[in-house]
């Protein structure tokens, strides 16, 4: 089975974080990730979550710290997710591929239906915050 690196990012600005809902016609219609996207052979990870999220949401971010990978196995692939945390550098939000966005307390993110590789990065993430 066919391994994919994706980097997502988890954008904070002023104590909340941005999370994003996929759309109906996206795979995993409707459940809530941190947004990012698939690493291309040429680029860092660094490089492929900044042109990720300027492509997917219209934002500039500064990745800040990469967190432990989490991989899913999925029924046609296995995903290894790696999540960084990020600094929201401003503008506008402008949803090219997904329904809706939030900015939402850390403390709220076990309330979402999330993508299941995402699970994993949001219990690393809160871990983090908690020192």
């Amino acid at each position: 089975m066919k391994t994919i690196k994706v980097l997502c990012g988890i954008i904070e600005k002023d104590g909340l974080v941005l999370i994003t809902q996929r759309s109906e016609s996206m795979s995993q219609p409707l459940l809530w990730e941190f947004p990012g996207g698939k690493l291309e052979p040429s680029e860092t990870e660094e490089e492929c979550l900044v042109r990720e999220i300027n492509e997917e949401l219209s934002i500039d971010i500064t990745p800040k710290q990469r967190l432990t990978p989490a991989s899913y196995t999925y029924p046609d692939k296995i995903v290894e997710l790696i999540p960084y945390t990020c600094a929201f550098k401003g503008s506008e939000i402008n949803l090219l591929e997904h329904l809706r966005y939030k900015w939402v307390t850390p403390g709220a993110l076990a309330s979402y239906t999330w993508c299941p590789a995402d699970i994993p990065v949001i219990k690393t993430y809160l871990q983090l915050l908690q020192g």
